[in-house]
């Protein structure tokens, strides 16, 4: 698991796959037996929640604070109270926020107790999604997010897939891209992601043709409702 700091939020482009990277972080932090609390702060998406794996977050160990109303037909949930404890728990905090500036309005209204703390913010990028397949395009839109949070990245987290269909060569053919952004940010670029299924495949050295610096192995949790049902954890 990367290093993060106590106080992790989650941000970036929606579909970018925030809420499959909070899971894995919370999940992976869980089991070496950290206390982990997830905070899902996405209250513009009514679908791909951290909210919708509620029992399996419970079963391993994982405190959830959901909108209110999450996981029922209604589909303008609410922020609840208990969001603001969270500043307060023990342990790890990792926020899942929605996705794009109107995801970062949420987000927003907690600035200043989040400016308070030592906190990371990392911008989810993925090369294959619409309207940030450029580091210009990537640029821009945390603009956008870090003026509606009132809020500052800390770090680009290259999260490039293509779900079901991500192969090696898709995640190295990512990381010029992923690179080419932190630089125009100038932030560092924290780790990639890279299906935990696929990780033996990658090289382990610089200088191996599929060598990617500060790798990080995910499971795949979150999927279209016509594949699996959510909570299913597979190594894809």
């Amino acid at each position: 698991m990367p290093p993060i700091k106590r106080l992790t939020i989650v941000t970036g482009h929606y579909g970018c796959g925030k809420t499959n990277l909070s899971l894995n972080l919370a999940l992976d932090a869980a089991s070496t037996g950290e206390r982990v609390t997830l905070v899902d702060l996405d209250v513009v998406n009514p679908y791909f929640r951290s909210s919708d794996h509620g029992p399996m977050l419970a079963e391993r160990g994982v405190k959830l604070i959901a909108p209110n109303f999450a996981g029922t037909t209604l589909d303008t949930p609410s922020l609840p109270a208990a969001v603001s404890s969270a500043f307060g728990a023990e342990g790890l905090v990792i926020f899942d926020v929605g996705g794009d500036d109107a995801g970062a309005t949420a987000l927003g209204r907690y600035a200043g107790d989040v400016g308070a703390l030592d906190y990371d913010l990392l911008y989810v990028v993925n090369r294959y999604r619409n309207l940030t397949s450029t580091a210009e395009e990537a640029a821009a839109l945390l603009g956008e997010i870090e003026s509606a949070s009132h809020l500052k990245a800390t770090g680009v987290v290259n999260n490039s897939h293509l779900a079901k269909d991500t192969t090696v060569a898709t995640v190295l053919d990512s990381l010029e891209f992923a690179d080419a952004a932190a630089r125009q940010l100038g932030l560092p670029l924290r780790f990639t992601t890279v299906p935990r299924a696929l990780a033996s495949e990658f090289g382990s050295t610089p200088g191996d043709a599929t060598f990617v610096p500060n790798p990080y192995p995910v499971n795949v949790y979150v999927r279209a409702p016509w594949d699996e049902a959510p909570g299913t954890d597979e190594e894809v």
